[in-house]
């Protein structure tokens, strides 16, 4: 894939970034490169290489997916002014 210089000025206006002309090229050339490297990364075979959160072998800290309240829902309405069932109470804004 090659990016030519219109598509430079339009990632440029999406990114909300001033360039001017004379930068376009050079610009068109840094894109070029990481769009070429990304290709390049494709190439490699990665099949049966397990994901790495380190470059040390070691388990990542993992816990139970479960909803609760925090086990500190009364302290958290504690201070509020009207409270039912520990939920808060606010006055009716829209009819």
């Amino acid at each position: 894939m090659s990016v030519d210089a219109a598509t430079v000025r339009r990632i440029a206006q999406l990114a909300r970034i001033a360039v001017k002309d004379e930068e376009i090229l050079h610009l068109q050339g840094e894109l070029n490169a990481m769009l070429a490297f990304v290709e390049q990364l494709s190439e490699v075979d990665v099949e049966g290489v397990e994901p790495m959160t380190s470059v040390t072998p070691m388990e990542m800290k993992k816990r139970h997916d479960v909803v609760n309240d925090g086990e500190i829902a009364d302290l958290i309405v504690e201070n509020a002014p009207v409270t039912e069932d520990r939920f808060f109470l606010v006055p009716k804004v829209v009819e």
